[in-house]
């Protein structure tokens, strides 16, 4: 089946605000160069207009995300943001669930699992991200703290809603480190994950979902990556902090 592929840029909290539509505006400029391919872009919160502004310029189809999202419309949550607020801005995606949310923030599964109804229930595209650290792997427990991260991170949603998502492998191990899961490591999770969804909704559907894989993912290994079966593009982290280097992954998968 075929599924097209999706390369989204997680800037993290890093540059200022021009650079921001420095980097914004080189990689509308070199759309062409991977136009088989879904481009994303995810800056920091404050930067998420100033972006935006930059593409609709520039008159891009590259998207638009945010890193992070609560699971409430609206009230009294200092300091937060709500799904409504990014739709706003133009927004049509969000990333949900990153290990660094889990590890330094103490976000569980069933909060990953809200707000990924929220983003749906605002008309967002959720990329929800899971994956094991060194440890886990190295008690062999990676399918089971996948397998646990998918289910719960995505419980209850309907083969509807569930078709929407992106999900994106991150081992936890390779994400800044500099080490990469091996293409044939990377497919082994894809296609396990791709099998829990299809047991969450029906072989079809979980056919029609994207899975990315992430970490440090480089235009140097990009291609052996996007030769897998089912890796559907790569959720990027400091490569996309330039626009050579995530250019450069986003043509591997075209």
């Amino acid at each position: 089946m075929s599924r097209k592929k999706i390369v989204a840029g997680n800037w993290k909290m890093n540059l200022d605000r021009a650079k921001a539509k420095e980097l914004t505006a080189a990689v509308a400029a070199r759309r062409g160069e991977a136009a088989a391919v879904e481009l994303v872009l995810c800056p920091p919160a404050v930067y998420v207009e100033t972006v935006g502004t930059t593409l609709t310029a520039a008159k891009s189809d590259v998207g638009l995300g945010a890193q992070n999202m609560l699971d409430k419309a609206s009230g009294a949550f200092t300091g937060e943001v709500a799904p409504p607020m990014l739709v706003d801005l133009g927004c049509q995606y969000v990333i949900l669930g990153h290990s660094e949310r889990r590890t330094l923030f103490g976000e569980i599964d069933a909060a990953v699992n809200m707000k990924t109804k929220a983003a749906l229930a605002a008309g967002l595209v959720p990329i929800v991200c899971v994956g094991e650290t060194l440890e886990e792997r190295e008690a062999d427990r990676t399918a089971a703290v996948v397998s646990g991260q998918v289910q719960g991170s995505l419980a209850g949603l309907s083969p509807a809603d569930l078709e929407k998502v992106v999900v994106a492998y991150e081992p936890v191990w390779a994400i800044g480190t500099g080490k990469v899961a091996t293409p044939e490591q990377a497919q082994e999770v894809h296609a396990l994950i791709r099998g829990l969804l299809a047991k969450l909704s029906s072989p079809e559907v979980a056919g029609r979902v994207r899975i990315q894989y992430g970490g440090s993912v480089k235009p140097d290994n990009a291609a052996d990556l996007a030769r897998q079966p089912d890796i559907d593009g790569a959720l990027v982290g400091g490569a996309s902090l330039k626009a050579d280097d995530f250019l450069g992954i986003a043509k591997a998968f075209g």
